[in-house]
């Protein structure tokens, strides 16, 4: 009989650990494995996969340089995305503040990328994110959301896709990017 209800009763305590956990979070509609999502500066609608494999949210970025400006490290890079709301291309430079460096292992070997703050909007909140810059041209989404970005989003549902559409405009909420939740 122990073995019975033994699973039965981890379940509920990890429910009920789950419904405990940041209200926030909890309260939001689950968010499936890709959504729509806007970018700013551009107010650019792109295809963002949520991932919770990764850890850094990544972004498609060219022509990626790092310089020093004011006494402080900058990288610049080229945006070049296509805007999922009207189908025309949007290619900016950018300048930020390099935020940090990025050591990425996997299969492929050993990558370092440059990491910034940027601006995305999911449904109607603007989050503060950090970002590692690189070239994903060849992949299905250009903007991939880890698992830091995801913890402030929501809940994930791995079984759907588009279950919001990004809303914001300048009175949108914005969750800041904290330094202490890393």
């Amino acid at each position: 009989m122990d073995a019975i209800f033994r699973p039965l009763l981890l379940s509920l305590v990890l429910c009920s650990s789950w419904a405990l956990a940041d209200d926030d979070v909890a309260s939001k509609r689950p968010l499936g494995w890709v959504e729509k999502v806007t970018l700013e500066p551009g107010n650019v609608e792109i295809k963002a996969k949520l991932d919770s494999g990764a850890l850094t949210s990544s972004l498609d970025a060219r022509d990626i340089e790092i310089f020093e400006k004011d006494d402080e490290e900058w990288v610049g890079f080229r945006l070049k995305l296509k805007n999922e709301a009207n189908g025309e291309r949007f290619s900016e430079r950018l300048e930020r503040p390099l935020y940090r460096d990025l050591t990425v292992r996997g299969a492929g070997g050993r990558d370092e990328r440059p990491v910034v703050l940027l601006e995305v909007c999911v449904g109607d909140t603007r989050y503060e994110e950090q970002f590692s810059l690189r070239n994903r041209e060849e992949m299905n989404y250009p903007m991939l959301l880890g698992r830091r970005s995801i913890g402030h989003l929501g809940v994930l549902d791995v079984r759907e896709t588009f279950t919001t559409e990004p809303d914001c405009d300048a009175d949108s909420p914005l969750v800041s990017f904290d330094p202490d939740e890393e």
